[in-house]
């Protein structure tokens, strides 16, 4: 892939996720779990929008995972433990950017596996 068909994927997904956040926020009670998605690995947070703080956080790397389908069906796991251990059940969902499919739609179909509503 050329520079500049590069440069214009990663404009036009810069450009999705400033439409998606202007219609999303997170709270403390409800928070917005934010996905990043590079080559290697997943990383994921939940974020406390109103006081601008991260409540929790995972990744991939961390548990020795890939950032393909199942590293994501893993992640999903992991993190909706920690999320159940901060007591939250309920999330805002931010794609940030990135098509609902593939390693994304896995991630979130593991989230509501493990009882987390979105």
């Amino acid at each position: 892939m050329n520079a500049k068909v590069l440069k214009s994927k990663v404009a036009n997904r810069l450009k999705r996720k400033q439409r998606i956040r202007a219609k999303i926020s997170g709270s403390a009670t409800l928070p917005r779990v934010s996905v990043f998605k590079s080559n290697r690995y997943i990383s994921v947070q939940a974020i406390d929008d109103v006081s601008a703080t991260t409540l929790c956080a995972a990744n991939s790397k961390s548990l020795g995972k890939s950032g393909n389908k199942e590293g994501a069906i893993a992640l999903g796991e992991a993190f909706a433990a920690t999320l159940k251990a901060a007591n939250i059940n309920e999330i805002v969902f931010d794609r940030n950017g990135y098509q609902y499919h593939g390693v994304i739609a896995a991630f979130g179909d593991s989230l509501r596996a493990n009882e987390i509503k979105f």
